[in-house]
């Protein structure tokens, strides 16, 4: 391995570390704020750490009137798509109150992007994708056998989330394919995903300045590493990374929470629990590895 892959690898690892242990930041934050409160500022707070940037490299890239046309589009498509995904990761994360069980879950998108592509735009999925999917609806059978109803409930709305966020990757790849300015596209939809949920919390959440000062560690947390620093390094780090590769580094995200979880929050889980998470994180890598199935790159704040 040469030089610029190892440091394009090392980037997108520190990229997954940064997100993962975002799920620790989304639990301690959920008891102090309601979920779109939480989301909200953190978003606002992510998309202005982007605008330094925006200014550097966006103004580099040439933007006529359809350009601007469709990178306005994509932000507000890829912004309420980022809005319904992070506010039903947020719900689930405080129901289960597990910050480990929301990383695994939520990793399932990699696997669902390509099986709603496949049902919904009938693109060619592989045998090995479907046997990924296998692994990981046993994983999380295993993962969420529990008594406890209403981290039941939590389990159900993460996967709700994990569709979504399947969704989500699935408008960026649509509008990749057309002209559009990736910095600010980024940008504009963390900003159109800020302003729903602060409208939302503005109707149904009591906003504290409190409770945002309690949980302004978790905050600053998810809006400036999650969103600004790790989103940065993504950039960069695929530069020069092959995508199968990123791919398979940026899927560490899972393990990562559930190693914030444990190490940061005490938690703990059966060993159903754990060998739930082994195969979903299986199934995410064998998907990806194995011919048939295109590697999902992510372009999200957790």
């Amino acid at each position: 391995m040469n030089k610029t892959k190892l440091k394009s690898n090392l980037m997108l690892l520190m990229t997954a570390m940064i997100w993962g242990f975002a799920f620790v930041a989304q639990r301690v934050g959920a008891d102090h704020v309601g979920a779109m409160t939480f989301n909200g500022v953190r978003f606002a707070l992510g998309a202005l750490s982007l605008l330094p940037a925006v200014l550097i490299f966006g103004r580099k890239l040439p933007m006529d009137r359809d350009c601007k046309k469709q990178t306005f589009l994509a932000s507000l498509a890829g912004g309420a798509a980022l809005f319904v995904a992070s506010l039903l990761q947020q719900w689930g994360v405080a129901l289960t109150q597990s910050a480990g069980k929301a990383g695994f879950i939520t990793s399932l998108y990699t696997v669902l992007v390509p099986v709603i592509g496949f049902l919904l735009l009938r693109r060619r999925t592989g045998i090995y994708t479907w046997i990924g999917a296998f692994l990981a609806v046993g994983g999380l059978y295993l993962l969420s056998m529990t008594g406890d109803e209403r981290a039941g409930i939590g389990d159900l709305v993460l996967i709700l989330g994990a569709i979504v966020w399947a969704a989500h990757i699935l408008i960026i790849d649509y509008f990749n394919g057309k002209q559009i300015n990736a910095i600010v596209f980024a940008m504009g939809q963390f900003a159109v995903c800020a302003v729903c949920n602060l409208m939302g919390a503005g109707l149904f959440e009591e906003i504290t300045v409190s409770g945002i000062a309690a949980a302004g560690v978790p905050i600053l947390y998810g809006g400036l590493m999650s969103v600004g620093v790790a989103y940065t390094l993504q950039i960069f780090g695929q530069r020069g990374a092959d995508p199968t590769a990123a791919s398979v580094i940026l899927s560490t995200e899972s393990m990562f929470s559930a190693l914030g979880g444990i190490i940061i929050l005490g938690e703990s889980m059966p060993i159903s629990g754990y060998i739930g998470c082994v195969l979903i994180f299986a199934g995410v890598i064998y998907a990806q590895l194995t011919p048939g199935s295109e590697p999902a790159q992510k372009e999200k704040a957790s």
